[in-house]
């Protein structure tokens, strides 16, 4: 975090290290096939793009871009023109915003459903329906969105997430009774 307490300067960081693994790999690109390109992506410069997202994912989504446009230019260079000895099936990988959305709601569910202590502070109220006779639980595993006016903090962990958690919830039915693997799989189904 810089003085202000935001995370430009470490993105711009990031960047600037995962740009010149970029430019590793487009040096031996040439002498690899597809399969060891995605390989040497996934192993050295993907886990730059990823590592601790959710602490920084309230920044600006001009450095989210920025990152987004490394890893699409890493990709160009998996999927440059082989000689194709035998035709690979292509597997699309997950953009960094999906991988980013589905490990929040993968964090949110340990913190709202599985308990897990580390994470008591993420926990947010359940959504409460206001009636004009009465006050009322929702049904489901809606939580209360903190309300803010500045954009800054609406992109925050707990703002994003939540409103995300809710439109996740309504969507997939028996939440409660899911455990880790099952909320990441959902997740992806979900977010795809």
């Amino acid at each position: 975090m810089d003085k202000q307490l935001r995370f430009d300067g470490h993105i711009k960081h990031i960047a600037r290290k995962a740009s010149h693994r970029v430019s590793a790999l487009r040096r031996v690109a040439s002498f690899l096939d597809r399969g060891r390109k995605l390989l040497l992506y996934k192993a050295q410069i993907r886990p730059y793009l990823k590592y601790a997202a959710l602490s920084w994912m309230s920044c600006a989504a001009s450095h989210t871009r920025r990152l987004d446009s490394i890893q699409r230019r890493a990709l160009r260079l998996v999927d440059a023109a082989d000689p194709p000895a035998q035709p690979e099936p292509m597997s699309p990988l997950d953009s960094l915003e999906h991988r980013r959305d589905v490990a929040a709601l993968v964090v949110f569910h340990k913190a709202q459903v599985q308990g897990v202590p580390h994470l008591a502070g993420l926990r947010q109220p359940p959504r409460i329906a206001t009636r004009s006779t009465r006050t009322v639980l929702t049904s489901g595993d809606a939580v209360e969105v903190p309300r803010s006016r500045t954009s800054q903090h609406q992109r925050t962990f707990m703002g994003r997430v939540s409103r995300m958690w809710n439109i996740f919830t309504a969507a997939v039915p028996h939440i409660q009774e899911m455990n880790t693997q099952s909320v990441k799989l959902a997740a992806n189904r979900w977010r795809q």
